[in-house]
């Protein structure tokens, strides 16, 4: 019998194609829908792959005319919060506009099994950080807004019994895949752990945005959580869709927050090496803490992270940034 196929559009990318390896050794055959405008046609290896644009109705039709699939994971977007304030309606358009042509095509072929790819910047600057399944605050970007509409519209349709949808708060995504066949490969790359281990690697300065927030060294503070748990988080989130019992939104994070020279401290310690950094200014869009709750992975989802402790993600990062350099 043939694996059940998964659509994952966006699989070309970094939180997709962890993902899609994840669906692989779960017994499910991940088709991978991607553009290919920030994603690696090489990071795809554990399935089908078509390129072109979820936003083409008559491209998602022939898709899922082919292959069937009885559920879709959707990451594809764009997701750099600064380039959201700059240009809100490109982020609005990616984000929420072809969405709802996905969701459209989907409708039309019967594939009600929906996992959204959404994001702890729904929740704004909130203090004390909410957990769980806490309602959106103000977000602080048109990518926050983004996240939200989507979830608004899937939460509508759940409740007319038109989807089996849930939307996943990502929080701050990390490492590389352990075995080492694939890693963030981002241009640029404006996440902090890449930018720190490559830092560490190769010498430089290091931008630290901001050191006059309400936290205890000053920087921001983020709950980092390793991508290979969170692809296998998703994947029990999927089996857990026909149960029907799982809220319209769930955080995905570790539960742990750790600063941004928390993170420094970590790399620096970890290979004997003092870095280099200085204060860039606080960046738009940024709250001062995103923490998720600690307990909800194991707890509803039965899944207790293996990876996300901070030696590992860093030492993950590090593997697949050396073997990256040394590859033609």
């Amino acid at each position: 019998m043939m694996e059940p196929c998964v659509l994952v559009t966006g699989g070309a990318g970094y939180i997709g194609s962890h993902t899609c390896k994840a669906l692989a050794q779960a017994g499910f055959r991940p088709l991978t829908v991607d553009d290919l405008s920030t994603g690696h046609a090489d990071a795809v290896r554990w399935g089908p792959f078509e390129a072109g644009d979820i936003g083409d109705a008559g491209f998602m039709d022939a898709v899922l005319n082919r292959y069937h699939p009885v559920a879709a994971l959707h990451f594809a977007g764009s997701s750099i919060v600064e380039d959201s304030i700059v240009d809100p309606l490109r982020y609005y358009h990616n984000n929420v506009g072809k969405t709802l042509v996905l969701l459209d095509r989907l409708q039309a072929h019967g594939v009600r099994n929906i996992v959204f790819a959404s994001s702890a910047a729904v929740y704004g600057a909130r203090q004390p950080f909410p957990t769980g399944t806490a309602d959106p605050q103000p977000p602080l970007s048109p990518y926050g807004y983004s996240k939200m509409t989507v979830e608004r519209v899937l939460q509508d349709m759940r409740a007319q019994g038109l989807v089996n949808a849930v939307s996943l708060r990502y929080f701050n995504v990390c490492g590389a895949d352990p075995d080492g066949d694939i890693g963030e490969d981002h241009v640029p790359e404006t996440h902090l752990i890449p930018n720190v281990v490559t830092l560490a690697r190769t010498g430089g300065r290091l931008a630290v945005y901001g050191t006059d927030y309400p936290t205890a060294d000053g920087t921001c503070v983020r709950d980092y959580i390793h991508v290979t748990d969170l692809a296998h988080a998703q994947v029990e989130v999927l089996r857990r869709l026909p149960a029907k019992n799982l809220a319209p939104s769930l955080d995905l994070g570790h539960g742990r927050g750790a600063s941004i020279l928390d993170v420094i401290a970590a790399m620096s310690g970890s290979r004997g090496i003092s870095l280099d950094w200085y204060d860039a200014g606080r960046r738009r869009g940024d709250p001062a803490v995103l923490v998720a709750e600690a307990e909800i992975l194991p707890r509803l989802l039965g899944y207790t992270p293996r990876f996300s402790d901070m030696a590992t993600i860093l030492d993950t990062t590090w593997k697949w940034q050396t073997a990256r350099m040394t590859q033609p």
